[in-house]
């Protein structure tokens, strides 16, 4: 199966990798002129031929557009921000699921200065994103999104928005009931929701959701609940 890659636009046919990705490309993966992969320009996918590889200038001539499967269900994940070897590696697992969106939130119970931190780290979390999307051979790069304090999330207005809580809640896949319309998936810190924010996100119209008796990590109910409703997209 031919890699695939991501580029800024194509443009008369031709579309350009520079800098540290083309280095990837001319000194990892040791590309050259002729090879063929396919390349999206985060709309549409080609398959392009390699015109020109240098050490950090890679020209790909596209031969024809490719169809791409069916996109997953369209889900935002609203996770709260918790330590950011944990966080990255949600971003990650998420992406190769295929959530559309994910916004960092703060949670009361978000560890003291992860929210300060983690706007200098939202251009390495998009790299995060960017890789696991290559690997994964999605067509569209998912968006992440600058860090949000939760009351703003919460009147996010979508028909469908699930919030977990180990607190209990309806099972997610009687939630999800027959169809994965447009939908988010909140996942607080750790610790859990305090009172407070649990009565806000019921009062604004969010579905408390349980994944079972099992306290999970907040990573691992992140990509638990991702996994299930992708499962169920694809049955229907």
């Amino acid at each position: 199966m031919r890699r695939r890659f991501f580029v800024d636009q194509v443009h008369s046919g031709k579309a350009e990798i520079q800098g540290e990705e083309a280095r990837h490309l001319t000194r990892v993966l040791r590309v050259e002129p002729g090879q063929r992969y396919e390349i999206s320009d985060n709309q549409n996918v080609y398959l392009a031929e390699i015109e020109t590889a240098r050490k950090e200038h890679v020209v790909f001539r596209t031969l024809e557009k490719i169809e791409p499967p069916p996109h997953p269900a369209d889900v935002t994940l609203c996770a709260a921000l918790v330590k950011f070897d944990h966080f990255e590696w949600m971003i990650e697992k998420a992406t190769e699921l295929g959530v559309t969106e994910i916004v960092p939130v703060e949670a009361v119970r978000t560890e003291k200065g992860l929210l300060h931190a983690a706007h200098q780290r939202v251009e390495r979390w998009r790299r995060i994103a960017l890789e696991a999307s290559q690997q994964s051979r999605r067509a569209i790069l998912p968006q992440i999104q600058e860090p949000e304090k939760l009351a703003g999330v919460l009147k996010r207005n979508l028909p469908l928005k699930l919030a977990l809580d180990e607190e209990g809640g309806a099972p997610l896949v009687s939630a999800l009931k027959k169809s994965v319309p447009h939908g988010a998936v909140l996942v607080g810190p750790e610790g859990g929701w305090t009172e407070e924010e649990r009565s806000e996100f019921l009062a604004l119209g969010w579905t408390q959701i349980s994944l079972g008796p099992l306290i999970l990590r907040a990573e691992t109910a992140a990509i638990a609940a991702l996994a299930v409703i992708q499962a169920e997209w694809l049955v229907h």
